[in-house]
């Protein structure tokens, strides 16, 4: 991978307790397939690896893995599934923050951002990273958007409670001192080979993801 930042986005990993949404099968990784991407950027200085969703895998698979690479990652926690079947409960994420790994908000009911009443995007923002710091005993400082949904008001909601970074899944690379951190989601069966493309785009194709991006930060 060329020199940059790349910020990276796994989700559930090996077997599944729990029936899968549609848009979830797509993302769902095998044991394998999660080896094989942390070994490749094992050494690469220039990758973030986070896990969306606050999956019980994120314990029985991915902290494993992590530890036995000495990497670090962050877990964005819905904040409203601790405990229910296929998810973390609070132990787990506890489990995950002794062990290095950085907490993040991923809302209270994993739904998009966008377009939502200020008393339910209060609550994703507000009320879910409140829980996170009540159970962790700890500042919650990050927040990824679920589908990658936001907009300005979003944003500026995001801004308001406190959120040092935001992650979405814009796709391409991002610049490490950014506020707003693009990702680039691991797909099923793409194995650590989709990593050869990760941010490498030609002129034009950045600069139409930038104007996409723009678009939505101000829509």
């Amino acid at each position: 991978m060329e020199p940059g930042l790349v910020n990276l986005t796994f989700h559930g990993i090996g077997s599944c307790p729990r029936p899968l949404d549609a848009g979830e099968r797509d993302v769902w990784l095998g044991t394998d397939e999660l080896d094989a991407v942390l070994d490749r950027v094992t050494d690469d200085g220039a990758v973030r690896i986070t896990f969306d969703d606050g999956n019980a895998s994120d314990v029985e698979h991915a902290l494993p893995a992590l530890r036995d690479r000495g990497l670090r990652a962050t877990f964005f926690v819905v904040a409203g599934r601790l405990g229910e079947p296929g998810f973390l409960g609070r132990d787990g994420v506890r489990e995950l923050a002794a062990a290095g790994m950085g907490i993040g908000c991923h809302g209270m009911e994993h739904r998009p951002w966008r377009g939502l009443a200020p008393p339910d995007l209060d609550r994703e923002l507000v009320g879910a990273k409140a829980m996170l710091e009540e159970l962790l005993g700890a500042p919650v400082r990050d927040a990824a958007c679920p589908f990658g949904a936001y907009d300005r008001r979003a944003l500026a909601a995001l801004r308001g409670a406190g959120y040092e970074r935001v992650y979405t899944s814009d796709g391409g690379r991002a610049d490490g001192r950014a506020w707003l951190q693009p990702r680039n989601t691991l797909r099923r069966g793409g194995g650590a080979a989709q990593l050869d493309g990760v941010g490498d785009e030609r002129p034009a194709g950045a600069l139409l993801r930038r104007a996409k991006t723009a678009v939505k930060r101000w829509r």
